[in-house]
Order: C-alpha cells, then structure tokens, then sequence
C-alpha cells in the first residue's frame, strides 16, 4: 500500500490500512510520538496507538468512511465502524497531519452499544 503526503492522502491510507488489519501501513503514517485521545483512551506513542487499534480490530468487521472534511493539515472523518458485537456506531476522528504523519489524534463516539 503506498500513500501521499497530503494530509488527506495520510488519512485515507491510515483507514484503509485499518480496514484490511494492515498494521505495519497504519503504523507507518502516524508520528512516533502521535497524541491520541479517544472513548477507548490515549497514546503517545506510535506502537502504544498502533496496540491500541489491534486490540479494537479484534471485534471489527469493517469501516465505512462515510464523509471527510480537512482544513490545511487537519482531516474530520465520519465513518461507521462495523463490529461483531453491536450494530454499526457513527464515529468522528480529528487527525492533525504534520510531515505526512498523523501527529494528533481526537476520536467521538458513543461507545455504549459496543462496551454493554
């Protein structure tokens, strides 16, 4: 899987290599030291985030990127993260991209229907 540098570019790649549990591509476009906060927690480290998305991907089926928006170097994404455990939750990620890497990250979402 190859990618751009635009800040777009960067997270489209992160997603797609997501979605096909293609680890070592999603690690590679994320700052070593990327800032991330989300329902789930935080990292600050791209192998502590990297940990973070294998143990999520465990219930994952699929993820739906329903609509970007970006500004310079920051990527609003809505999708629909598909899981075994509950039907398909709405969830908006905040990447700010610097030097063709995700440098922060801020995930929303409601995970109620996924945690019980």
């Amino acid at each position: 899987m190859t990618f751009g540098t635009e800040p777009t570019d960067v997270t489209a790649t992160y997603y797609a290599a997501w979605k096909v549990k293609d680890f070592d591509t999603l690690r590679s476009v994320l700052a070593e030291t990327v800032d991330f906060v989300g329902p789930y927690g935080s990292a600050t480290s791209a192998d502590e985030f990297r940990a973070k998305i294998e143990v999520a991907s465990e219930i994952n089926t699929d993820i739906v990127v329903k609509k970007v928006f970006s500004d310079g170097p920051d990527v609003l994404t809505w999708f629909e993260m598909h899981t075994s455990v509950a039907e398909p939750v709405q969830v908006a990620t905040w990447s700010h991209v610097v030097d063709g890497k995700i440098a922060r990250q801020r995930v929303a979402f409601d995970p109620r229907p996924i945690t019980g």
